[in-house]
């Protein structure tokens, strides 16, 4: 089994960045991708990014361009360098782990939630 521990969520002004960090522990070996999701209130959780343990990064088309996931294994951590934020970003983002023989993400955080004002 895989944890998950995020952190660096926040509140900002349109416009400005913020990064968030996914810590994993435990079998970390079985980890094959980890992404960033998103969920706003009233509306389904949406993958944000994804980054595989080769590092191939893909990306929704809305934050293309803005967001950055990468990830440092030494640390067995994944970020996400969120730039020129816009309020259609607010949500609880939540890190997930696709681990080998699974056929979706099957490890969670619990959330960090970000707000962006306009």
């Amino acid at each position: 089994q895989v944890q998950l521990v995020e952190s660096g969520g926040g509140q900002v002004q349109a416009g400005g960045s913020l990064r968030l960090s996914c810590a994993a522990s435990g079998r970390t070996f079985t980890i094959y991708t980890t992404g960033w999701f998103r969920q706003a209130p009233g509306n389904e959780r949406e993958l944000v990014a994804g980054i595989t343990n080769g590092g191939g990064a893909t990306y929704a088309d809305s934050v293309k361009g803005r967001f950055t996931i990468y990830r440092d294994n030494a640390k067995d951590t994944v970020y996400l360098e969120m730039n020129n934020l816009k309020p259609e970003d607010t949500g609880v983002y939540y890190c997930g782990a696709y681990t080998y023989g699974s056929s979706w993400y099957d490890n969670w955080g619990q959330g960090t939630q970000v707000t962006v004002s306009s």
